[in-house]
């Protein structure tokens, strides 16, 4: 008997090899077709106008010439400027609002409060166009057009991160908040010191997802941005792209755009572990 199972077990073995291989080799084809055109992106910044239709990755002749063009032919500085001011206010307001509004409705008890966490969630649903004649109503009636508020007020709280906190929060043990609450300490206090480092992954989260998402912004910046010199990175690189008559420059577009999100890949490869971590939380207690 147990020579069969041996020979049962090695006839296995090489089909489940060959299971794993084709995995593997399917996974790399995937891997592969993904980052070929951003890097095809990336190697076309440095080549010179004759050679910017030529796939390959490797550069004949290897310039950077493009980069220092691209800050002479438009004021990229004041783009970047824009771009990093925007996120950052926007994280922190989000971070704010997203983490105090999830603590509520993970811990207080109210008349309502699961009609208004799927009132929240529900908006998730709505796309972001049917949303810009709103905003853009509203921006007017301010007189918020061609400002960062104007571009900011749609996002200074969001319904994903009052999600994301909410299930985080709720996986507190209500004894231990109980416990301070006891001790003498107010709710802001018990959020600050309690809450908030117990839900570190979530925030964490929550600050790069929020800082990428308006790094990239695109559309409702490009309806309420007018002047040049206040438009952010991605807006800013399609009216550079729309300047350029000839098309080899589109190497001038390529060098743009690896500006644009050199720093979102960095900040994915520092921070990918607590971004994974933090989606794959969301939902467990």
């Amino acid at each position: 008997m147990s020579s069969v199972r041996e020979i049962r077990a090695s006839n296995r073995f090489p089909v489940e090899k060959l299971r794993m291989i084709f995995v593997y080799l399917l996974l790399i084809a995937g891997v592969g077709i993904m980052l070929f055109p951003f890097l095809w992106m990336v190697a076309t910044s440095f080549k010179i106008p004759q050679d910017v239709y030529n796939l390959r990755l490797i550069p004949e002749t290897i310039t950077f010439d493009n980069y220092a063009t691209i800050f002479k032919k438009a004021p990229f500085s004041e783009w970047i400027k824009n771009t990093l001011i925007i996120s950052l206010i926007a994280t922190t307001t989000v971070v704010i609002f997203d983490t105090a509004t999830g603590y509520v409705l993970a811990k207080f008890s109210f008349i309502g409060k699961q009609l208004i966490f799927i009132i929240i969630i529900s908006t998730i649903m709505v796309p972001t166009e049917m949303l810009i004649i709103p905003w853009y109503l509203i921006a007017n009636e301010f007189g918020w057009s061609d400002t960062y508020w104007g571009v900011l007020f749609p996002g200074i709280i969001t319904a994903f991160g009052i999600f994301l906190m909410r299930q985080f929060m709720d996986s507190i043990p209500s004894d231990l908040l109980d416990a301070a609450r006891v001790d003498g300490l107010n709710e802001w206090s018990i959020l600050l010191n309690i809450a908030i480092p117990l839900v570190k992954p979530a925030i964490v989260t929550l600050i790069i997802l929020t800082f990428i998402g308006n790094w990239n912004q695109f559309i409702w910046p490009l309806i309420v941005l007018q002047t040049e010199e206040k438009f952010t990175l991605p807006v800013g690189i399609v009216y550079f792209s729309s300047e350029l008559k000839d098309t080899s420059n589109w190497i001038l577009i390529m060098a743009g755009t690896t500006i644009s999100i050199a720093p979102l890949i960095l900040i994915f490869l520092i921070f990918q572990k607590q971004i994974i971590r933090g989606i794959a939380l969301s939902g467990m207690k």
